[in-house]
């Protein structure tokens, strides 16, 4: 989980204080400079205070409608001199207006305006005959400082909190992602044990169901042949136990070293047990030492394979052959006399998916008589 905490600060004012406090402290300083009462052919009075509290008031709307409180603000102004009021300066009542156009992205606008109001007032002051020198060499300078500084800090908040919301975009899709991976994983697993109890139960039902019967049949003529099978039962059994143990154990602390190690080497256990039900097993393996995932992926084809010719094939014999040729790895599993019911299920799905997963390939099929299951698989990196 991703901690966010420091983009959105719990004790940040919300949107409307700030609106707020920004328009009380513009009707605060325009009264104070209003009070001052300096030029102007009349003094102050309620309509000039009331004019400051209204562009005060219109920090509450600068959110939604920021072109419209800067034309407003400029407007007033001019209105307001017209009136004869008491010198205010031109960036000071627009100062505001500016910074919230520039805020919310209308910087064209707010430059435009503030060389606007320059402008006129240059004009009218000059048409008035105050002094050039002191106008433009003293006042103007401050004028635009002011209102540069407004724009540059209104841009800066802008660009903030674009970065702000960036950031936090970022981050949701960034834990999105792990949440996606996470549920890929999962899946993965949950699919790699699905196909693994598959196996190992498949194969342990084909050889208890195989040996009930032998128990059941001997059971009056030979009594040690049913005592052998019943014995075989119970240690197929107790082997099937013992896989499921340590599986359940991996699943419980996702450590590698409590999953069972499979491997070609533990073929002869399958062969045994294939033996004992009566079937001539033949096995030629020739592979040295293998990738663990290869190994194990390998094991489980073979055991699949020999669970499915052990329910579905009428014939005696299973040919088991497995060899490695540049940098493959192939897998064969033949057995003669196979049924009209064998490929069907899950089993074949599930050792194809074992190859897949390996970037190898796996093919089972008819040829003649028999039912021939081979996969070829990447050896990859030791």
């Amino acid at each position: 989980m991703i901690d966010r905490g420091w983009l959105s600060p719990p004790n940040r004012l919300p949107r409307w204080g700030v609106d707020t406090l920004l328009g009380v402290g513009v009707f605060a300083v325009l009264s104070v400079v209003i009070s001052a009462n300096q030029g102007g052919s009349h003094g102050p009075d309620a309509i000039a205070y009331l004019w400051a509290a209204g562009l005060g008031a219109l920090m509450l709307a600068r959110r939604h409608y920021p072109l419209v409180v800067l034309a407003v603000t400029v407007l007033g102004l001019f209105a307001y001199y017209a009136a004869g009021y008491p010198a205010v300066g031109i960036a000071v009542p627009v100062a505001a207006a500016l910074f919230s156009a520039a805020q919310f992205g209308r910087l064209f606008w707010a430059i435009l305006t503030s060389v606007l109001v320059l402008a006129v007032s240059l004009f009218f002051r000059l048409a008035e005959g105050q002094d050039v020198s002191y106008v433009v060499g003293y006042e103007l300078a401050g004028h635009v400082l002011l209102m540069g500084g407004a724009i540059a800090l209104g841009d800066s908040v802008r660009s903030r909190a674009a970065a702000a919301e960036s950031a936090r975009r970022i981050a949701d899709l960034t834990q999105q992602q792990y949440r996606q991976e996470s549920d890929a994983r999962m899946r993965a697993q949950r699919l790699e044990l699905a196909r693994d109890l598959h196996d190992s139960i498949a194969h342990t039902t084909s050889v208890i169901s195989l040996h009930a019967d032998v128990a059941r049949e001997s059971l009056e003529r030979d009594p040690q042949a049913a005592l052998r099978a019943v014995t075989l039962i119970k240690d197929t059994a107790s082997h099937t136990m013992r896989e499921l143990r340590r599986t359940v154990a991996w699943l419980r602390t996702s450590d590698d070293d409590a999953r069972l190690v499979l491997s070609l080497a533990s073929v002869d256990w399958l062969v045994r047990t294939s033996r004992d039900a009566g079937y001539i097993v033949n096995v030629n393996i020739d592979v040295g030492e293998l990738r663990r995932e290869v190994d194990a992926a390998a094991f489980r084809i073979v055991q699949e394979a020999v669970a499915n010719a052990m329910k579905h094939s009428s014939g005696s014999t299973i040919d088991i052959a497995a060899y490695t040729r540049d940098t493959r790895l192939f897998v064969t599993v033949t057995n003669d006399g196979a049924d009209s019911a064998v490929g069907r299920g899950h089993g074949i799905t599930g050792m194809r998916e074992r190859a897949d997963a390996l970037n190898g390939t796996l093919s089972a099929e008819r040829s003649g008589s028999d039912f021939v299951v081979q996969a070829v698989i990447p050896l990859g990196t030791s």
